[in-house]
């Protein structure tokens, strides 16, 4: 039987401002990516959502990310390996804090929007992130895009590694996410976006943007929190899996 994680960023709000439905859609997914405050999230948000998801049983990640709350993560930046290694352990410092209080701890480490597709290519910052992880916790999984220097470097340190897939992003041949930037980078058809999922719990595949079927193995499962419809999509998607002989369990 496939088995398959869902994660989902949450905790992506500041102060007043809220951008996801947090307590919904931890009602449905497996795996909580917090907002670590620097991309969004702030202190009294991180404590909620970690009390919301120790209360549901759901795992609390470390979504951690450059620090640009204007650009919500999302901008290129230049940061210096040691200060990102030290701001990647700062946030998921910043989160243990509120997880352990909840009766919980942070289960593992998730890079975020620009850091995210960095890490994918670029050794340097990869390396920096897992200095960060193993900084914080030199026993915490990591996830990232399979086939990503992150995940390789990860692994060749220790740290043990998830490979995740997107069924609302379009891919290229070559296994990469398609740049925000370009038009159909996102998936927004809400059946496509089930099909997608259970073609990659099921048999690890994806079509890409060219029409080509591509091999995406992936153990977790990312489903959006900030896209119009979160979390009837995300009800959707599970109810699809777990109807179609799919197991819906966090990752061991």
């Amino acid at each position: 039987m496939a088995c398959i994680d869902l994660n989902a960023d949450l905790g992506e709000g500041f102060g007043r401002w809220r951008l996801t439905d947090d307590e919904r859609l931890l009602s449905v997914v497996t795996s909580a990516n917090v907002a670590c405050g620097f991309h969004a999230g702030d202190a009294v948000t991180m404590r909620r959502v970690c009390a919301l998801a120790a209360e549901r049983g759901v795992r609390i990640g470390a979504q951690v990310s450059y620090r640009d709350l204007a650009g919500f993560g999302r901008r290129a930046m230049d940061v210096p390996p040691a200060e990102l290694a030290a701001e990647v352990a700062y946030q998921i410092g910043a989160l243990e804090v509120f997880a352990r209080a909840a009766g919980s701890r942070v289960a593992y480490v998730k890079p975020h929007g620009a850091l995210y597709n960095r890490v994918v290519h670029d050794e340097e910052q990869a390396a920096a992130v897992v200095e960060g992880v193993l900084l914080a916790d030199a026993a915490l999984p990591v996830l990232g895009l399979p086939g990503s220097r992150l995940l390789e470097l990860a692994g060749k340190a220790g740290l043990p590694v998830v490979p995740e897939a997107f069924a609302d992003r379009a891919y290229t041949d070559a296994g990469t996410l398609v740049p925000r930037s370009r038009e159909g980078a996102v998936i927004t058809e809400p059946d496509a976006v089930v099909e997608r999922s259970l073609a990659l719990a099921a048999s690890g595949e994806v079509v890409s943007e060219s029409g080509a079927r591509i091999a995406v193995r992936a153990r977790s499962l990312c489903l959006h929190g900030d896209t119009p419809g979160a979390v009837e999509l995300a009800r959707r998607v599970r109810e699809r899996l777990e109807s179609s002989g799919v197991r819906v369990e966090a990752f061991a």
